[in-house]
This record gives structure tokens, sequence and C-alpha cells, in this order.
């Protein structure tokens, strides 16, 4: 069974942050520089929470607010699940199903050790679908 640990061992433990008073509006450049649809809220090297696009859509656009005068730290997602690197990519996959989340905090002794996605986990578990099929076609061969 594959872990957290074998996806960010494949894809990197990177992490991009921001400070919580971050302006929105540079969280979205940030975002839209490096593709990728969230940022990770860090203060002094701890993990406050996440921005993410839906946050932004939600928090700013729909209520009308300036995303120029408001801070990361006004909309992000606190109390974030987190899970570990020992934790399963079926553990991940229902986390993300039952609470309707795209996002997974890996943590470590109350250190964020790294950050996946649902196309993380998606990913991971297409790529141990086709090793097994790999498999299954070398035994059959022999």
């Amino acid at each position: 069974m594959r872990k957290v640990s074998d996806i960010l061992n494949r894809k990197g433990r990177a992490i991009t942050s921001v400070s919580p008073d971050t302006k929105v509006i540079d969280a979205l450049q940030l975002m839209a520089d490096k593709n990728i649809g969230s940022v990770i809220v860090m203060e002094n090297d701890r993990f406050l929470g996440i921005m993410t696009e839906r946050d932004y859509s939600r928090k700013v656009i729909l209520k009308g607010h300036s995303s120029t005068n408001t801070a990361v730290s006004e909309i992000m997602a606190v109390n974030c699940t987190a899970v570990k690197e020992t934790d399963t990519v079926d553990d991940c996959m229902k986390i993300l199903s039952d609470q309707n989340l795209r996002y997974l905090p890996v943590m470590e002794n109350d250190t964020l050790v790294g950050f996946l996605s649902v196309y993380d986990i998606i990913s991971e578990i297409l790529l141990s679908q086709k090793d097994t099929i790999s498999e299954l076609k070398n035994y059959i061969q022999s």
C-alpha cells in the first residue's frame, strides 16, 4: 500500500507559502506565477492555514471585497485536516472525499513537512494501477 511519504518523495516537498498579512492580490499573483491553486499560510515556520482559489472566489469576489485591501488571514481556511507521512493514499482519498477537500497538509510533530492536492493523490492511484497492470502483464507472459 502506497503512503503519503511515497508521494512526497516522488513530487518533492517544496511548499509555496505566504505570511498571514500578505494581500490576497499578491497571493493570487504568486499562485498564477507558479500555476498552482493554493498557497500555504505560514508565520515563523508555523502552519496557520491555506488560501485557495475557492476561498478567493467565495470570500472575496462574491462578497464584494477588494483583493488589494484584504489580507490572506481574512479568507484562509484554518483547522485544516492534516495527514502524516505514514498514512496511506487510500486514507487520504477517504478524507478528501468525506470532507469535500482538495488539499491536505502533511504534518509531523506539529511541523509542516509537505502538502498534497487531490491531483497528487489521484496521480498516485493511477501510477499504482499502472504498476499493477504491468506486473499482471509480466506474470501472464511468463
